[in-house]
């Protein structure tokens, strides 16, 4: 695949991101009824929540015209079960945003789309179940970080970024297309995902952002020239999102929490905690993105010896270590003592006011259950405030009105 069908393709999924993601954002933002009862969100939060669609048609339409246009040459078969497999993914996560289901459930589906994956590609057998497990570990890994506005769609443009890189330095040139195809995407629909999000990414587009990046390299590391240190240098770009889940899992453990229930233990939750704000949330995970993704790209290119791969890896395991020191849940709930709760339910002695009904000629319906016995109400059926006692009889005030 030459430069200029890479370009134009890439031009392509910018312009339809854009324009689709501005019509999604202006059918959100008009106004709509309230929630629905029986908690069912609104048609405003149903197409923030779908905004990722956007990228999935911006990205597959540039990208399936490429294909069909017969821009991929010998390597069409890996391309089209990359593309495939990622559409399918992004099916299964339109299904979630619209009515979610487990998380348990998206894993034998995920599983399905990587052996199409691999299977159109003619990888071996062991290569296969390698690729296979790797996929559905990093396209859930990358589906963690949409948590915050802007996040996982900066860390995934920088890592797509490298991914073309890598493609265009060697192996096949067509696994270029989706890489390049998926940057332009990504930097269309930040426009809307910055904070304040108008759009978010959802499951939709989280987890074809991630099984698309996570496909990619293992195609890219299988193409990849024998001399090359690609066994290495590509999972490093896998970096933050595989630290981002490994510190949830740790820190669940260690709370004696559900592996599976959504939580704000994540890095950026922990990063708002020591006031840094949304935007720089972000910045900060892209920043972090990019030193293993350039460090991978100069490994790959030959640029530097391997051993420089150790450094990202380490820095992140130092930086999940001092981020676990930030309490990212809130402290139980104690129950009242029993002194307390026996001073609280200690009857009360003293004088008790008399009520309207006791006095004589005061009628009304029977009381509720519940209320005392002495208790006055209206004809409509609503409780007397009686008159505070003023010492003189009810003959005398008469006397006085008249």
């Amino acid at each position: 695949m030459n430069v200029l069908g890479i370009i134009a393709s890439g031009v392509a999924a910018l312009f339809v991101t854009v324009a689709l993601a501005k019509g999604a954002r202006r059918a959100a933002l008009r106004p709509h009824a309230p929630d629905e009862p029986g908690g069912r969100a609104s048609r405003a939060a149903v197409l923030r929540r779908t905004g990722g669609a956007t990228v999935v048609l911006g990205v597959g339409t540039a990208a399936g015209g490429a294909l069909w246009l017969g821009a991929a040459d010998g390597s069409a078969g890996s391309v089209a079960g990359l593309l495939a497999g990622a559409g399918i993914v992004a099916a299964l996560g339109l299904v979630h945003d619209l009515k979610p289901f487990r998380a348990a459930l998206r894993l034998p589906v995920q599983a399905a789309a990587a052996v199409l994956v691999v299977c159109l590609a003619g990888l071996s057998p062991a290569a296969g179940v390698l690729a296979v497990l790797w996929i559905v570990l990093v396209t859930n890994a990358f589906a963690l970080l949409d948590h915050a506005d802007g996040l996982l769609t900066t860390v995934g443009l920088v890592t797509a970024a490298g991914l073309l890189a890598c493609a265009a330095l060697g192996g096949d040139p067509a696994l270029t297309l989706l890489p390049a195809t998926l940057v332009a995407g990504l930097a269309g629909f930040l426009l809307h995902n910055w904070h304040p999000a108008r759009l978010r990414l959802g499951a939709s587009g989280a987890q074809f952002t991630g099984f698309a990046l996570a496909a990619s390299g293992a195609l890219i590391q299988a193409a990849a020239p024998s001399g090359r240190a690609a066994w290495a240098a590509l999972p490093v770009l896998a970096t933050v999102a595989l630290a981002d889940t490994a510190l949830v899992l740790i820190s669940r453990r260690r709370a004696a929490r559900s592996l599976l229930r959504d939580a704000d233990d994540h890095i950026a939750h922990r990063l708002r905690r020591v006031r840094v704000t949304v935007p720089g949330a972000a910045v900060l995970l892209g920043l972090w993105a990019a030193v293993p993704v350039t460090t991978a790209t100069l490994v790959y290119a030959e640029l530097l010896h391997p051993a420089f791969l150790l450094l990202p890896p380490a820095g992140s395991v130092a930086a999940v270590f001092a981020l676990l020191r930030i309490p990212a849940y809130s402290p139980p709930r104690t129950s009242p003592s029993r002194t307390a709760a026996r001073r609280t339910t200690a009857p009360t002695t003293g004088a008790a006011i008399p009520s309207a009904a006791s006095a004589p000629g005061a009628t009304g319906p029977a009381p509720r259950k519940g209320e005392p016995s002495g208790t006055a109400r209206t004809a409509a059926g609503h409780p007397t405030v009686p008159p505070p006692p003023t010492g003189r009889s009810a003959a005398g005030v008469a006397a006085e009105r008249s």
